[in-house]
């Protein structure tokens, strides 16, 4: 039996240590499909030992001040977002930087990333941030979605991560 009731919104929660499996759960079932017409499957498995280790996380989350939200739907989680503070420039007021947003296939086109780049905005907001920023790779579909959340591509950049090259755009929405 189907219902037109909507769906409950999903419950975003901030992560800790012991959500580090959570999190490589969610990335395993979403970082390929994600990337595999993007990238080569040499990059692609290389990027994710680099950040997705359980160390490599617990680094993100403990040295580099990252903040890992959770999206649970029906109390199963479905997504998850990482942001954290830019280090300050001249001028350019307190920034934050998206780091990580993905939903799980099975749970895209219900809205679960508006929820998540929401709850990133206002907690960046509620920090004193006056703008976030994001890389997005020049040929991921996603840049569509960030400029429907109000996100305007800044510059391009090419981003070493080991021997490979994310070719990127940097996006920043003000706050």
């Amino acid at each position: 039996m189907t219902s037109d009731a909507p769906a409950a919104p999903p419950r975003i929660e901030p992560a800790t240590l012991n959500d580090i499996p959570t999190i490589i759960q969610l990335a395993e079932a979403t970082w390929e499909p994600t990337y595999r017409f993007i990238i080569s499957e040499e990059q692609l498995e290389y990027m994710y030992r680099v950040i997705y280790s359980p160390a490599a996380l617990k680094r993100q989350m403990v040295e580099q001040h990252h903040v890992f939200l959770i999206a649970r739907v029906e109390g199963e989680p479905a997504g998850f977002a990482s942001f954290g503070p830019l280090p300050a420039e001249d001028g350019s007021g307190t920034g934050y930087k998206l780091h990580k947003i993905y939903v799980l296939p099975t749970r895209q086109g219900q809205g679960l990333g508006v929820h998540l780049i929401e709850a990133v905005e206002n907690a960046a907001r509620t920090a004193g941030g006056q703008f976030l920023d994001l890389n997005v790779n020049r040929y991921n579909p996603a840049i569509a979605f960030y400029e429907r959340r109000g996100f305007v591509r800044q510059r391009e950049v090419d981003v070493p991560i080991g021997p490979y090259f994310m070719n990127d755009y940097v996006m920043r929405k003000a706050l």
